[in-house]
């Protein structure tokens, strides 16, 4: 009985190191101007955002999630802090000429994302 116990507990442990650390989500390659990113369940869907460098995009967010962490969506790296209304859209336009990623989540980095620039 107690080796299945400790089975049990490492298939525990490996499947938490693959969720938090190992996983990704889908890439959603922008080939729109206007992005919808849902707040919800704890997450930004789509979270991993694939754009154009030098392309003008629309990021527009809707919380549907009324946990405290998703009333606000920053964007550190342009300085960009929001507020997030519940049921309300609220849009977040952004041209970034430089290649790389670039990190947006709420204060607490509960909620994360990420914007891929090629």
């Amino acid at each position: 009985m107690i080796w299945l116990v400790n089975i049990i507990s490492i298939l525990l442990i490996v499947f938490i190191i693959w969720w938090f650390w190992v996983s990704r989500p889908a890439i959603h390659r922008a080939t729109e101007s206007i992005i919808y990113i849902r707040v919800s369940d704890g997450v930004y869907t789509p979270s991993y955002i694939d754009i154009e460098k030098g392309r003008a995009v629309t990021l527009r967010f809707e919380r549907f999630d009324t946990g405290p962490c998703a009333e606000v969506v920053r964007f550190d790296d342009f300085g960009i802090r929001l507020e997030l209304p519940l049921n309300q859209v609220v849009d977040v336009q952004l041209t970034i000429d430089d290649e790389g990623e670039y990190g947006f989540g709420c204060d607490m980095r509960m909620y994360s994302g990420r914007l891929i620039v090629s």
